[in-house]
């Protein structure tokens, strides 16, 4: 769940990043205040949001019903929504900051030489960008694999489907098992520490 979050917040992220970063719009704030509301929120109402806006009652629901025939809220594909909206904020945040770190001048190189936008994005912008955007995409995957509150309140509790690690621990330590919880626990820990560690050698990487 967490992989698949992470890849559908880098594309949606990097896009809502060189957009926030590169064009001026009316309600860009707008949008950047409501992209960041998930950092702020807590995740119990974050998830109560997904609910309404993802239930059988809400439009979204009912198309996704009528595809595949089934309703979408306690589905791992809910739990994907969760960690999704969880993290994008995270991403966007420090992917924008990277783009726009990097040096004008050789924007301004390349649209001398007729590099199209499109162009520019890929072969200029991006690659001097790269390691700082991949530090960020490595925590939004951290983030998403913490995630709790939004993915018990839209995906549930369900073992084999929907459980993911943090509700696992809160599930043992709920009944008592202890060894469970003890092991779950450090194992978060020793990933979340390889992570951030990753994520930080990425980010001195791109300063050097």
């Amino acid at each position: 769940m967490a992989a698949c979050a992470t890849v559908i917040s880098f594309a949606a992220g990097l896009a809502l990043a060189y957009l926030l970063a590169n064009k001026n719009f009316r309600g860009r704030e707008l949008l950047d205040a409501a992209i960041t509301l998930p950092l702020v929120l807590p995740p119990t109402v974050l998830g109560y949001y997904l609910l309404v806006m993802l239930g059988r009652s809400a439009p979204v629901g009912r198309f996704y019903e009528a595809v595949f025939g089934g309703p979408l809220v306690f589905t791992w594909q809910a739990a994907v929504i969760a960690s999704t909206v969880h993290a994008i904020p995270m991403l966007v945040k420090s992917s924008r900051a990277a783009l726009e770190s990097v040096g004008a001048e050789y924007e301004r190189a390349a649209r001398t030489l007729g590099a199209s936008e499109w162009r520019l994005f890929w072969r200029v912008t991006l690659p001097l960008a790269r390691r700082s955007i991949l530090a960020a995409t490595v925590l939004a995957f951290a983030r998403s694999l913490g995630d709790f509150g939004t993915t018990l309140m839209i995906a549930g509790d369900i073992p084999g489907r929907t459980q993911t690690a943090s509700i696992a621990i809160y599930d043992a330590v709920e009944s008592g098992n202890t060894m469970v919880a003890r092991t779950l626990v450090l194992v978060i820990s020793g990933v979340t520490m390889a992570i951030v560690y990753a994520a930080n050698w990425l980010e001195r990487r791109s300063k050097s």
